[in-house]
């Protein structure tokens, strides 16, 4: 069955979930890797929002790295959640279940990523001292998001093919 994807606004073939429900339980079967991609990157989209936001101005109010980095985390998850939280919603979730789609679709996914993405930006010599217009944090920060998409793919594969995860959303659409 295809639908829209409530963030890009491309068609989204939901045949490939990994979890079927029989009788309001999820059985295990296979997830596609495009499935598992396509949930990475919408929650890599989330992430990235809250990320550059909070290294951004934990950077240019000259904040340490700690504080800053707990800022970009939070907003991170912030964002990410907010992004499913928007989307279960216009589907007609009511806030308290739509909230509840969230957490259980992201939290796992988001966490991987910002480990991923931080330890890339805590140990790349110097990114964290960086400025905004020096290149090294931008390099470091957005080759953060790249490997932490290439780390997060499986995780969510793993996941969705379980029920869990972004698949939880997708009962939703």
């Amino acid at each position: 069955m295809n639908h829209r994807d409530h963030h890009t606004g491309t068609a989204y073939d939901h045949s490939d979930h990994g979890a079927v429900l029989h009788g309001g339980h999820a059985t295990t079967t296979a997830a596609s890797w495009s499935t598992a991609a396509k949930a990475t990157l919408h929650c890599l989209v989330g992430c990235a929002i809250g990320e550059i936001l909070g290294m951004a101005v934990g950077t240019a109010l000259l904040w340490g790295n700690v504080p800053t980095m707990i800022l970009a985390i939070a907003l991170a998850f912030v964002f990410g959640y907010s992004l499913t939280l928007f989307a279960v919603r216009r589907a007609g979730l009511d806030l308290r279940s739509a909230i509840k789609v969230a957490l259980a679709a992201d939290t796992v996914s988001i966490a991987v990523m910002e480990l991923v993405d931080n330890a890339i930006v805590a140990f790349t010599p110097g990114a964290m001292d960086a400025q905004l217009s020096d290149g090294l944090f931008w390099s470091a920060l957005l080759g953060g998001f790249v490997i932490a998409f290439l780390v997060t793919t499986p995780v969510n594969k793993w996941m969705i093919g379980r029920g869990k995860g972004h698949a939880v959303v997708h009962a939703h659409h």
